[in-house]
């Protein structure tokens, strides 16, 4: 399994108590992560034909993706391999905010490349939420303030920058006070998804802030389900099938 969400470690815990054994695999990118249940490993795998060497090498016979909806390349990586080796892949993907009843007042962008762009029209005193990942499409903010908030530091030097270092859950009464205390007016996000981090939205529409909202990137994988138990009974049936 290609992990490092909760929903990963949440499917390790349930396959694992039905007798499955599992290998989670994390990118190594961040220091101290929570790990899952069962035998994991970090770090890459060196693309597709170290994946693919990875998954034939150790006798896999089911590949999951679990990774963060915006771990795209390791996403592509997982169907490319899949298609070589002939293991099939399952992707597990939590629903997006596109159905939240304000999405229709966001603005979406395409990329990240487009959101600071897009976040200048809209404020001055932003509230950037995209991770540390792309953060340096930023930088022609660099001398200006912004609040952001991070797991861990970022790489090079933003001193004007008001730096949470915090990992969700993240509640609508903190979220507020939050935007209030810093006199936000613009609230920057990528389209991750999920209950954890999005008080804020709601939070947004609450005090009029405007939110840049960047869209998911193009999934590749042909069988995807959105939560944790229908990852498991997808799991035990294509392992049953391919044991028989």
């Amino acid at each position: 399994m290609l992990g490092g969400t909760r929903e990963a470690r949440e499917l390790a815990e349930h396959l694992e108590a039905a007798g499955v054994r599992v290998m989670s695999s994390l990118a190594g990118r961040v220091k101290n992560p929570a790990l899952p249940v069962g035998e994991v490993r970090i770090g890459g795998f060196g693309g597709v034909e170290g994946l693919a060497t990875f998954l034939g090498v150790r006798g896999v016979r089911l590949l999951v993706d679990a990774t963060h909806p915006f771990a795209a390349v390791m996403s592509d990586h997982a169907v490319a391999a899949s298609e070589r080796t002939g293991v099939p892949l399952l992707r597990l993907l939590r629903p997006g905010w596109r159905d939240h009843p304000r999405a229709g007042k966001w603005t979406w962008v395409d990329r990240i490349e487009d959101a600071p762009e897009a976040m200048a029209r809209l404020g001055g005193r932003p509230f950037l939420t995209t991770g540390r990942q792309g953060l340096e499409h930023f930088a022609s903010w660099r001398d200006r303030w912004a609040l952001v908030r991070l797991v861990e530091s970022p790489e090079g030097d933003w001193p004007n920058w008001t730096i949470l270092h915090t990992r969700g859950p993240f509640d609508a009464g903190s979220e507020r006070a939050l935007m209030k205390e810093h006199d936000i007016d613009v609230l920057v996000s990528k389209d991750s998804g999920g209950p954890l981090t999005e008080a804020k939205l709601d939070v947004a529409g609450e005090l009029g802030i405007p939110v840049v909202m960047v869209a998911r990137p193009v999934e590749r994988a042909q069988v995807i389900v959105q939560d944790v138990r229908a990852a498991v009974l997808l799991v035990l049936e294509l392992l049953a099938d391919r044991h028989g």
